[in-house]
């Protein structure tokens, strides 16, 4: 069974489903949906378009050079039946998937990382700008504290001035 790819959204075109064009220099395109067709009609570029893969890999939000795709396109090369080739593609299959993923998670948290970085300098100027909203409530525990501890000075002073008589 040959899986195609949809020329602008990169989504899996699967045998008997989506719509092909053929140009007049005889390159084919395949088109998952209608929406894709339409579109490569109007000459969208799909690097420009943000919901499609070719604009994620450009704009750098997903994992795009790596040694584990190299397996992915090797694996669709037909090759003569062997079992030992089958069983040792299956566990290398499975070992590629595990890294494959364990990449993936850590390209998330470096792009993440930044993320959080910049949500922070957000919040701290967004503080200083508008400091007068805070400010208040730091003034009144403070008013507090200092009536607590003047309290406490004064609950203290009359048991001073009885050990003093005594």
């Amino acid at each position: 069974m040959r899986l195609e790819k949809c020329y602008v959204c990169s989504s899996t075109v699967y045998p008997g489903h989506g719509t092909m064009f053929v140009r007049n220099d005889s390159k084919s395109f395949r088109f998952c949906r209608s929406k894709c067709r339409k579109l490569f009609a109007m000459k969208k570029n799909p690097r420009h378009l943000r919901w499609t893969k070719a604009f994620r890999a450009a704009a750098g939000k997903e994992l795009v050079v790596d040694a584990t795709f190299e397996f992915e396109r090797r694996r669709n090369v037909v090759a003569k039946y062997d079992r030992e080739v089958v069983a040792s593609s299956l566990r290398a299959m499975s070992k590629i998937s595990e890294v494959k993923a364990l990449r993936q998670a850590d390209f998330h948290h470096r792009r993440m990382r930044a993320k959080e970085v910049t949500e922070r300098m957000d919040a701290l100027r967004d503080l200083t700008q508008s400091i007068q909203l805070v400010e208040p409530i730091l003034v009144r525990e403070r008013a507090e504290a200092k009536a607590r501890a003047g309290q406490a000075v004064r609950a203290e002073e009359p048991q001073a001035r009885i050990a003093m008589d005594e």
